[in-house]
Order: C-alpha cells, then sequence, then structure tokens
C-alpha cells in the first residue's frame, strides 16, 4: 500500500505591526512620566486629515474585545479591527530632528500620504478635497 504525504506549506504571517527601539524607549518613557505603568499606546484610523485618513495614538488601560495586542520589549500596542486594516505590517518608530521629534509611521498600506506625514491615502479610503497642512499632498513616496 503506497503512502501520498500532502506537501508542506509553510504560511508566514504578516506582522500586525513593527516597533523599533527608539520608539519603545520613548513609550517607555512616556508611561514613566505620565505615572501610567502597564497601560497599552492604541494606534489607530480615523476618518479626516489632509489624504483622508489620519493617524491617532492614546494610552489606555487594557484592551478592548477583538483588539489586535502587540508586546514588545514590555511595551504593549491596541490596534482596533477597522483600524488594523490599514495599519497591518506597518512599523512605528520616532524619529528625533532639529525640527522636533515625533512618532513616525511607515505604512506598507498607505499609496500616498501628505506632506505632513500624519495623513494618508489607502485603497478605498476617501479622499480629501483640500490640504490643510501646506504641504504636498496626495505626493506618491
Amino acid at each position: 500500500m503506497a503512502v501520498i504525504e500532502e506537501p508542506q506549506t509553510t504560511q508566514v504571517e504578516e506582522a500586525v505591526l513593527v516597533v523599533t527601539p527608539s520608539a519603545v524607549d520613548v513609550i517607555k518613557n512616556l508611561l514613566e512620566q505620565r505615572n501610567i505603568p502597564g497601560y497599552a499606546l492604541r494606534v489607530f484610523v480615523t476618518g479626516g486629515g489632509c489624504s483622508g485618513l489620519q493617524y491617532g495614538m492614546s494610552f489606555e488601560e487594557g484592551p478592548q474585545d477583538n483588539d489586535a495586542v502587540v508586546s514588545v520589549d514590555d511595551v504593549t500596542l491596541l490596534v482596533d479591527p477597522t483600524s488594523l486594516v490599514y495599519l497591518k505590517g506597518a512599523t512605528i518608530d520616532f524619529v528625533d530632528s532639529l525640527i522636533g521629534g515625533g512618532f513616525r509611521i511607515d505604512n506598507p498600506n498607505a499609496i500616498s500620504q501628505c506632506g505632513c506625514g500624519t495623513s494618508f491615502k489607502a485603497d478605498g479610503s476617501p479622499e480629501a478635497d483640500a490640504c490643510g497642512c501646506g504641504g504636498t499632498c496626495g505626493s506618491s513616496y
């Protein structure tokens, strides 16, 4: 009797979010400064901004039902299911420069972004009528 083996396939699951060490350090410092150890950083997408969608962040005590939870080096990030559609695979970094620092999101789902870097457009997202940041809205990167 011959035994037929099914071919083995390996699925590589895409990371929900990638968080750089510099972003982790800043998040830890913010949690300490605000005296809220154990809180998580919610990363979300809302309608609005120059290009149709904009990023947001806030601290919360814990996850809501159906949140994606990302833990990196004792830091927890939360993403709701709707935002996850737009953020899956994104990298969160903290960039410090002479004109100021801030979180930067490198989002593979964005097909264009505003010059300010906080607003973007994705396939199927609403389009904005005007640019309110003074940047180069709608320019592809």
